[in-house]
């Protein structure tokens, strides 16, 4: 009897502790799934996150330099044994040095009031048949104004042959071209009552005394229509 008692008793044990290994291997719930937190895209704090073991590793590198860095002002920054700090890269300072510039001071040329060569003209000059103040002007030239003026007369005065103008000595040239036509050339007398003189205020500039030198004529000669003049 004793004996089956400890028999039943053993196998009771047994139950016991298979029933308590079998428990002990079993969860008693499951691992709830892991879920991402979506995060706006125009969230001011959202950032990419590591996806795989190097981005992981990366991440954690970055975020230990950072830390070693982050030193009171003044002290010298020691990384931890085995982390490299990243290459620094200095951006070289642009500096512009601006180009010096002289001012230089631009001084106006005043209107000579000699341009006229002196001695080149004579003191005065009498007009001829067919020439005016104008006339005289360009062949000398000077301006014709400062003629009147020095001669006391008005542009709307009477000019006559044989007056006798004064000519300025200084002053400023004929104001504008004082040629009216390029010579030398061969001129047609147009009309009876030319002369010389006539033909020399036609081309402005013209000497009426080496017109006739050059056509072996006098310089108060009469000419005649169709009459050929070679101006010098």
């Amino acid at each position: 009897m004793a004996r089956m008692n400890r028999g039943m008793l053993i196998a009771s044990m047994l139950m016991l502790v298979s029933v308590v290994l079998s428990a002990c291997n079993q969860p008693y719930s499951q691992a709830p799934a892991v879920t991402n937190t979506p995060i706006a895209p125009n969230n001011l704090f959202a950032s990419a996150q590591p996806t795989t073991m190097g981005d992981v590793s990366t991440f954690a590198t970055g975020s230990a330099i950072a830390q070693q860095l982050t030193t009171s002002p003044g002290a010298t920054a020691t990384l931890a044994p085995g982390i490299t700090p990243p290459a620094a890269t200095n951006t070289p300072a642009v500096v512009v040095n601006p180009t010096s510039t002289a001012t230089l001071a631009v001084v106006a040329n005043a209107p000579s009031a000699t341009a006229i060569p002196a001695g080149s003209n004579p003191g005065s000059y009498t007009l001829q048949e067919g020439e005016f103040v104008y006339c005289i002007a360009r062949r000398f030239n000077v301006d014709p104004d400062e003629i009147l003026a020095l001669n006391g007369l008005v542009d709307s005065q009477t000019i006559y042959a044989g007056l006798a103008l004064k000519l300025p000595q200084t002053g400023h040239p004929f104001p504008g071209n004082h040629i009216l036509r390029t010579h030398p050339a061969a001129y047609t007398v147009a009309t009876t009552g030319e002369t010389v003189y006539s033909v020399a205020c036609t081309f402005g500039d013209a000497d009426p005394a080496k017109i006739a030198q050059n056509n072996n004529i006098s310089v108060g000669a009469t000419l005649t229509a169709g009459q050929t003049l070679n101006i010098p």
